[in-house]
């Protein structure tokens, strides 16, 4: 199976710009707000402290683990011993090929994963839980080790801005060598959130298996694994273009095409369901929940969809 014109997008006459949405701290915490009125409970939880074994008191230690109860009932002082406590540690990754960068002149795919990692990260920090970023293209390109101050908080809100200005074209993807290096980066028994349109320029058998690979290495790994598949569902997945003649340029290779959609709009199809089937099935496999995310929709509804539905299950 080969996808070889996933990645082909409009040619605009204008120069790219991206929207001023204004302060990503200011818009997260509004958003993370919005949450919380409509959560019961947090859809996110640490790793709990469980009780291990009993071990004899020594004398002389800190009294506060002894187990009374028990010695009311054996007469003999025996101390409690618990797991290491930890919090929650979470990796957001995002893939910021030029891909990402679609559709050009409006709210794209990029800033759907922008705005909702950032969201993410202000309830991660609001739940006093760790948090890192990653993003990568055909390599990683940073990586942040997972921390929860406010320091930390607004160097990753830094970065994150970085990238909604930067420049969109010529980078490709290799989604399974940049999730390989970032199983292996990111601390044992994390949450890792990945967003990404899950799409390469030619999406070979090989490729395929090499992706699946990578996501059964973060399970391995014993990583918790979300995946964000952010699309916009209506050219990318439907591919609803006028009944009139298109140029389209790949935005990771500048390869141009001009051509009638509906030339091609049965054989893409058929592709782009094919692929998006297997992915499904190896996410259910794999333990992995797959989230559909279209751009159209906005990134709060979806967010937020999400959230509700996770705090129900936790």
């Amino acid at each position: 199976m080969t996808i070889e014109f996933a990645i082909y997008t409009m040619e605009l006459s204008n120069d790219t710009y991206l929207q001023d949405f204004g302060n990503l701290d200011l818009l997260a915490g509004q958003v993370v707000e919005g949450f919380i009125t409509g959560l019961h409970k947090s859809p996110f939880h640490g790793f709990s402290v469980e009780f291990a074994e009993h071990r004899l008191y020594n004398t002389g230690e800190s009294v506060r683990n002894i187990d009374w109860k028990l010695y009311g009932r054996t007469d003999k002082l025996f101390a409690k011993r618990f797991e290491e406590e930890t919090n929650l540690r979470c990796q957001l990754v995002l893939d910021v090929s030029s891909s990402m960068y679609y559709p050009k002149k409006e709210f794209n795919k990029l800033l759907f994963s922008v705005y909702s990692a950032a969201s993410l990260i202000y309830l991660f920090k609001k739940q006093r839980d760790a948090f890192g970023l990653s993003y990568f293209s055909d390599r990683v390109e940073f990586a942040s080790p997972a921390k929860s101050t406010v320091a930390h908080q607004k160097f990753v809100f830094n970065e994150l801005e970085k990238l909604m200005v930067k420049d969109v074209y010529g980078e490709g993807t290799n989604l399974a060598s940049a999730l390989h290096q970032i199983a292996e980066q990111v601390h044992k028994r994390s949450l890792v959130i990945i967003f990404s349109d899950m799409l390469e320029n030619a999406i070979t058998d090989d490729q395929l298996n090499g992706i699946f690979s990578a996501l059964q290495h973060l399970k391995h790994n014993k990583h918790e694994v979300i995946i964000f598949n952010v699309l916009d569902h209506t050219k990318e997945l439907n591919f609803d273009f006028d009944n009139r003649p298109y140029h389209f340029i790949d935005m990771e290779t500048g390869q141009e095409l001009k051509i009638h959609p509906n030339r091609v709009k049965e054989q893409y199809l058929q592709a782009t369901q094919l692929y998006r089937k297997e992915l499904l099935l190896k996410c259910a496999q794999y333990g992995i929940d797959l989230i559909d995310a279209d751009i159209n929709l906005g990134y709060y509804p979806v967010l937020q969809a999400y959230l509700i539905k996770r705090s129900k299950m936790v």
